[in-house]
């Protein structure tokens, strides 16, 4: 009797396009306002407290943001190219229809956060956190990750293609459709909650070893 192959549904992405945006050489943000239609150029926010702070159709060439108090901030149809941070922090921020290329974070505390529609292409990531984040439609391309916590996390359409990842933590994630294909990984933590993981071929035989350990298979 003839298998069905699973079907995978990949993420579901709107392309972000700015028009129109006016330049703004010399911003003066401040916590909890709206910025809405500009673009910025090699900006420094480092050290600001701007939480709460509202971005909407802003596009960021090489931004530096690093120990910027994000938290609870909204970035929505943005494009950041080339951001930077030592330490990012933007815990319980949201993220819908945006695009990020060549990222270049240490620690980033990005925990208990929304995704919805967000794609990062490229780039190299220390440690990436978002555990207890909500994603949905998430493509992360050509990236390296030291460490990856999705710890308690909830992904629905994510993928991660072509990446390298050190450490991937899933524990007590709930995981659909959550595509590793192509993806190099070192180890994986949290094997109980791999449900709702795709994976090919070689990966599975890399996971093997961990699989046997974790329900105590003895291979001889």
């Amino acid at each position: 009797m003839a298998v069905k192959a699973a079907k995978v549904t990949g993420p579901r992405l709107s392309p972000v396009r700015l028009e129109d945006l006016r330049e703004d050489p010399a911003p003066d943000f401040q916590r909890g306002e709206r910025y809405d239609g500009v673009r910025y150029s090699r900006v420094a926010a480092d050290g600001l407290e701007l939480s709460g702070t509202d971005f909407a159709e802003c596009e960021f060439q090489g931004a530096s943001f690093n120990e910027t108090q994000l938290r609870g901030a909204t970035f929505r149809d943005c494009i950041l190219a080339d951001l930077y941070a030592p330490v990012f922090t933007a815990a319980r921020s949201t993220w819908r229809d945006v695009h990020l290329t060549s990222p270049r974070l240490g620690s980033a505390e990005l925990y208990e956060g929304g995704w919805q529609s967000v794609r990062i292409d490229g780039g190299k990531l220390d440690f990436l956190n978002l555990r207890g984040s909500k994603l949905a439609d998430v493509l992360i391309s050509d990236c390296i990750i030291n460490e990856l916590d999705l710890g308690s996390a909830t992904g629905t359409r994510v993928a991660l293609k072509n990446c390298t990842i050190g450490t991937l933590d899933l524990g007590g994630a709930k995981l659909k459709d959550f595509d590793l294909r192509g993806t190099d990984f070192r180890t994986i933590n949290g094997l109980g909650s791999l449900a709702g993981v795709v994976i090919d071929d070689y990966q599975l035989g890399l996971l093997a070893p961990l699989l046997a350990a974790h329900l105590g298979v003895v291979v001889l």
